[in-house]
């Protein structure tokens, strides 16, 4: 009757291992460490960096604990703080020759002191968030009535091109707002451009309306165009925020959306705010130039003459010199889309970009005159200057579309699209609140909130052995497996750990023995009514398996619905409750079964159980089973 089978208990077994290896990251602590992350967009970190730091390290004689290398860094770990400074030392002289023009951001940084099997099967601990570990917190506002203005400036360019291109006559194309407005004389003219607009410009809707002896015609973008432009220029700003908060070596920055055009951005460790706003309103531009192939230009680039007059020297993402013309075709706000694709007839990846309406016709005259000439796309950085792409113009192309392909894997034409989408915000921002937490007071946070959780669960556990006796033991063990699955799931999440996570964790324990107060005494309630010891254990967790999972059903309603409309530091506490609920069904109910099983299951003659005081009416001594059950068994 209360027997699990092998196969339960090799599972109970299996998921108490796993608890217990992916939890022990979290009491390693942390060691100093040394980040190298790239200044630029278009130097990569892979594996080849991670040998030359290695390389680097050795040659300076500086003995490091591990290094590893992540999605965007390379980060070396030291045993003490003088070991960390000498490495940066050693690997700022290697990695940036040049100060004023950095490719490698080489950042001082602590990193979980875990060992090297628990990372190799990915095995990390929580993120501390800014609350705990201190650092820098900013809300951005974004225009988004800015970028709406901008799309609605690119389609008045784009119109006015496309109209002259189809012979269409008009009485001129202005901009209210958002809405554009062209002016035409006739109702014949009238028609031809309603056509023309709802052919190619399915994103407008247009009405009419009669204007002095002629018509007006009134284009505004539809409502489902708007949001979409409004979710790009937010996704795009949030992608160029991330690259350049590489620039400040913060291993885990934490950018969300919060609402329809506000930006959270969270720094911890960082406490130079100056230097972060600098970092966070830094500007990048586009620039597309003609690359100089005479034979003066292709000495300089192998260093055997000088520079031409009239051109300029810049490297590529291999590292090869490239010479270009200082004159300027286009620049970054000409370019209004860029997004990877294929070849359609190669099946090659390649890179698909969209220019306005002024853009479309410089470059149909630039590759009409240019065919079989290479062409440059440089990005601009603080001042400097990087190849992102010099592709050979095949043939003449206008229409505004224009598709760059040659040798790229699908990764680097994902990349590129990225760099030209990114290089500069798609709307302006403005930091609409900020504030900074220091260390210390992160540190007091953490001793605080580990305290409140410990003393708690030590509270609860001494109430639960004095009240339940052996069966408050079992539900003490099952308690601290729910807190060690719940450690688990939220480091093999990589979740941020942040004080209203604490708090719900503090929760959680709460919710889990309220599980097993239920167990305990549907227990009970079967001993009182005279059933044997075997059948009132089987009775309690079978009557209240339905009890529980009603009420932790409706919990995790609310917790789904703090996670859903919740923000900030509300999402924090949803999420480590919500995955508190499921680990606590978990434990107090299968895992505190198997050890009743375990214990009790193979007593055949079982008279009693050491569950506390069976209380019962008075006149019903003759169906005492367990009576005072503490007794041994």
């Amino acid at each position: 009757m209360n027997r699990y089978p092998g196969w339960k208990y090799a599972i109970l077994v299996i998921v108490l291992l796993i608890g217990v290896v992916y939890t022990l990251p979290n009491f390693f602590g942390e060691a100093p460490a040394v980040q190298v992350s790239s200044a630029k967009a278009t130097i990569k970190v892979d594996a080849a960096l991670q040998r030359r730091v290695e390389e680097i390290l050795k040659s300076a004689d500086v003995t490091s604990d591990s290094v590893t290398l992540d999605s965007n860094s390379v980060r070396a770990r030291f045993d003490t703080p003088d070991n960390q400074l000498k490495a940066k030392d050693a690997l700022e002289k290697a990695l940036t020759p040049d100060p004023s023009d950095p490719p490698y951001i080489v950042a001082l940084n602590l990193v979980s002191r875990s060992p090297d099997w628990l990372t190799a099967i990915n095995a990390r601990p929580m993120y501390l968030g800014l609350d705990l570990r201190g650092g820098v917190h900013f809300m951005l506002q974004v225009d988004m009535q800015a970028a709406l203005t901008k799309k609605a400036e690119s389609y008045a360019g784009d119109l006015r091109t496309t109209l002259r291109d189809k012979n269409i006559r008009h009485g001129g194309i202005s901009r209210d707002g958002q809405a554009i407005d062209i002016r035409v004389r006739d109702e014949a003219t009238l028609t031809a451009a309603r056509n023309l607009v709802a052919d190619q410009f399915p994103d407008l809707v247009t009405t009419s309306n009669p204007d002095g002896e002629g018509f007006r015609l009134r284009a505004t973008i539809k409502p489902e165009a708007l949001r979409k432009v409004q979710e790009q220029a937010l996704k795009q700003n949030m992608v160029t925020l991330h690259n350049r908060i590489n620039e400040l070596g913060v291993a885990e920055p934490v950018i969300q959306q919060q609402g329809l055009d506000r930006i959270v951005v969270q720094l911890p460790g960082v406490q130079d705010t100056a230097k972060a706003k600098d970092i966070l309103g830094r500007t990048a531009t586009l620039e597309v130039r003609m690359v100089d192939e005479g034979t003066e230009a292709r000495a300089a680039e192998t260093g055997a003459g000088p520079v031409p007059f009239g051109d300029e020297k810049y490297l590529d993402r291999n590292g090869q010199a490239v010479i270009v013309k200082k004159q300027v075709i286009l620049t970054g706000e000409n370019l209004t889309d860029a997004q990877p694709g294929f070849d359609g007839q190669t099946q090659e990846p390649t890179v698909n970009l969209t220019l306005d309406a002024k853009g479309s016709r410089t470059f149909k005259d630039i590759t009409r005159e240019n065919i079989g000439k290479r062409m440059a796309i440089v990005l601009f950085e603080k001042g400097k200057g990087e190849v992102v792409t010099a592709p050979v113009i095949r043939s003449e192309i206008g229409g505004g579309r224009v598709q760059i392909s040659g040798r790229m894997t699908t990764q680097e034409a994902n990349d590129t699209a990225l760099l030209l989408r990114a290089g500069s915000l798609a709307a302006p921002m403005e930091i609409i609140e900020e504030y900074t937490i220091g260390p210390s007071l992160g540190a007091d946070n953490i001793d605080r909130g580990i305290h409140s959780v410990v003393w708690g669960m030590v509270a609860v556990a001494a109430f639960m052995c004095m009240y339940y006796m052996l069966f408050g033991v079992f539900s003490t063990i099952a308690l601290g497996m729910n807190v060690l699955l719940l450690l688990a799931v939220l480091s093999m999440l990589q979740a941020t750990l942040t004080l209203p996570g604490i708090a719900a964790m503090a929760l959680a324990l709460g919710v889990a023995i309220d599980s097993n107060v239920l167990i305990n005494e549907r227990i009970r309630e079967e001993l009182r009514a005279g059933s044997p010891p075997q059948a009132a254990i089987a009775a309690g967790y079978e009557r209240a398996w339905a009890t529980i999972l009603d009420s932790n059903v409706t919990t995790l309603i609310v917790g789904l619905a703090l996670l859903a409309f919740g923000t900030g530091p509300v999402r924090g506490f949803a999420v480590v409750h919500c995955i508190g609920i499921l680990t606590s069904m978990f434990s107090a109910v299968f895992f505190s079964r198997g050890l009743v099983n375990l214990w009790y299951g193979r007593k055949k003659k079982l008279k009693s159980l050491a569950i506390g005081q069976v209380w019962k009416p008075e006149g019903d001594e003759h169906r005492s089973v367990a009576g005072r059950s503490g007794s041994a068994d």
